[in-house]
């Protein structure tokens, strides 16, 4: 359970929640759900025990989500030490395959100086690329297809 980023699905949306509760069910500090009440988390009225509907504070949390993220535009990879979407150095990136249809873009940051990752399916290259100079892995070429074969090989 991510306590940075509380999962917002985890609240059921017909029900009233204390302080103590949102807490549990989050794995949060009480003052955590407090500090979260002053930043406009709304409350069911302003009498104690606050009670916090839980349509409103499953809202709040996809709102703050959402206000959180950096979407990269196409030839943008995200670099985590200038936290912000950032084109590479010269354009360029290499892809890396993780499996047959999902890879690793690899580049630096043309700010920093930092390597910066970029999760793509190999159907969306094309789409991500942008600008960028892409160069893909070349496989290498079967022992048998060799013009000097392996030494040690038996093939003929």
């Amino acid at each position: 359970m991510s306590k940075r980023h509380p999962n917002p699905r985890l609240a059921k949306i017909h029900r009233n929640y204390t302080v103590e509760e949102v807490a549990g069910v989050f794995g949060v500090h009480r003052n955590t759900v407090r500090e979260w009440v002053k930043r406009e988390l709304p409350t069911s009225d302003g009498r104690r025990p606050m009670l916090i509907l839980g349509h409103d504070l499953v809202a709040f949390l996809r709102a703050r989500r959402a206000k959180n993220k950096r979407t990269c535009q196409p030839g943008e990879i995200y670099c985590v030490r200038c936290r912000a979407p950032r084109a590479p150095a010269g354009d360029m990136a290499d892809y890396q395959a993780v499996t047959a249809t999902l890879g690793n873009l690899i580049a630096i940051c043309s700010t920093c100086e930092a390597m910066m990752y970029r999760r793509v399916s190999l159907a969306r290259l094309g789409e991500v690329r942008g600008q960028l100079d892409i160069t893909l892995p070349q496989a290498l070429p079967h022992i048998d297809e060799s013009a000097q074969p392996s030494v040690n090989s038996d093939l003929e």
